[in-house]
């Protein structure tokens, strides 16, 4: 049995006047409080984001010098990715107590337009699509959505309900970015355009802060009781194409579109065994897009799905019940797994459910890359 048993955060901000060692620091010595384990227990580290290296926790954390790290794909795949790299780690022998963490200073220094010049095929983004203005996700992510409402009628309204669900749930989180801001439809309308369909409010927030998981082998999750949450299955899985978005022949089909029954074969279960799912939001049609490739709604049902309020605390399907990276805050999608755990732990304040056995957290990265975990509580 692999499980999380500690997970950490530091404040989630637009400026966070600290470096981004001083804000992993405080994310990890959290998630080791967390589990009640010292910097001494850790014997694997797997650092995310791409602005912190193994070194730099080592320093900051106290960590052994003697330790196995790892480093996953750059982009938002990484966070669910880093559960399976972590439970390689432990079925190999190679570690028992494994750090998955990212820290950054993403809104008041290393921001997106930067990020993404770390992706793949970046000379397809420099000879093809820069001169004709993509030059951001919102641009490129934008055509995915553009393509899913002529094939399928999906419209603004569908986008709308996504984004406002997140907002709601982050009026229940006071660690939410957005906690304290409620977003109605019509503020949604009057929202700046970003790149058509999506305005301000489809879009991802940009974050400082730091996040973190502690995965741990089965000697260690039975010391933690009840409060361990386990790994029942972790996939991962890349588009056609993986290294280029504008010609893939077919948009909609993703990494996640393997990845999901894959997860769901190993873990013995599917979609309809899920009480909630925290979605890689980044932006508002991405959620629906997730939906139908991880198999909750069918391909192209997913804008009525969300609208159908499928999305609330008692709709067939609640999601993203901290915020999301739409409202909580962007932290690689990170904190979906921490909000995960803390559901199946019954820890999740005002916006617990009241029904969570089986969890399904996505990850999407790069141009297509794809995962699914499934975690399981012992309430």
């Amino acid at each position: 049995m692999v499980a999380v048993t500690g997970v950490g955060e530091s404040a989630y901000s637009r400026r966070s006047g600290r470096s981004v060692q001083a804000l992993a620091a405080a994310a990890g010595r959290a998630a080791l409080r967390d589990a009640g384990l010292t910097a001494e227990d850790v014997d694997g580290v797997i650092p995310l984001g791409g602005s912190l290296f193994t070194e730099d926790l080592i320093a900051a954390l106290g960590l052994p010098l003697q330790l196995t790290d790892a480093t996953p794909p750059p982009g938002g795949n990484a966070a669910v990715t880093a559960l399976r790299l972590a439970t390689a780690l432990i079925e190999a022998g190679r570690a028992t107590v494994v750090l998955v963490i990212l820290a950054r200073n993403g809104s008041s220094a290393k921001r997106i337009d930067q990020r993404v010049g770390e992706l793949p095929g970046p000379q397809f983004r420099r000879q093809l699509e820069h001169p004709h203005g993509w030059s951001t996700p919102a641009e490129w992510y934008a055509m995915i959505c553009r393509r899913h409402m002529l094939e399928y009628g999906t419209t603004k309204r569908q986008l709308a309900a996504v984004a406002l669900a997140a907002n709601r749930y982050a009026q229940l989180n006071p660690r939410a970015m957005r906690f304290g801001r409620p977003l109605s439809y019509e503020d949604y309308r009057r929202a700046p355009m970003i790149a058509e369909p999506y305005q301000l409010y489809d879009c991802c927030l940009e974050t400082d802060g730091a996040a973190a998981v502690l995965v741990t082998d089965e000697e260690h999750a039975l010391r933690a009781g009840p409060r361990a949450v386990r790994l029942l299955a972790v996939e991962t899985a890349r588009p056609e194409s993986p290294d280029d978005l504008t010609n893939r022949q077919d948009w909609q089909r993703v990494g996640l579109s393997h990845a999901a029954p894959a997860a769901y074969e190993s873990a013995g279960l599917g979609p309809r065994d899920m009480d909630a799912a925290m979605v890689y939001d980044c932006f508002s049609f991405e959620v629906i897009h997730q939906l139908e490739a991880a198999g909750f709604c069918p391909p192209g049902e997913g804008g009525r799905f969300v609208a159908s309020g499928a999305l609330e605390p008692d709709g067939a399907l609640p999601l993203n019940t901290h915020g999301g990276l739409l409202a909580e805050g962007h932290l690689g999608g990170l904190n979906h797994v921490i909000e995960a755990v803390r559901q199946l732990r019954g820890e999740a304040g005002a916006a617990q459910l009241a029904k969570a056995r089986h969890i399904a957290v996505t990850g999407w990265g790069d141009w297509g890359d794809g995962s699914l975990a499934i975690l399981g509580g012992t309430r």
